[in-house]
């Protein structure tokens, strides 16, 4: 998974566990819907600045956005 793809999901997450929609989300980040629904894509690259502002909003550190999935454990896996 590139960090395109990690930072996408990690988004639609947190959007979700928040209970926004991509309009208030948007609004609130101030930035277009289309663009952000490109970002939860992963269809486009997001700058520094909008990690910023998306993490702001959603109330995370900034590399929240960034984490890669944990890895199940070996006991997990049994």
């Amino acid at each position: 998974m590139d960090l395109r793809e990690v930072f996408a999901t990690n988004l639609r997450r947190l959007r979700n566990a928040q209970g926004l929609s991509q309009d208030d989300l948007a609004y609130e980040a101030e930035m277009s819907r289309s663009y952000l629904s490109q970002l939860e894509k992963g269809a486009f690259y997001a700058s520094l600045k909008i990690i910023g502002k998306l993490a702001e909003v959603l109330r995370v550190e900034p590399a929240e956005l960034l984490r890669l999935p944990s890895k199940p454990s070996r006991e997990a896996r049994k």
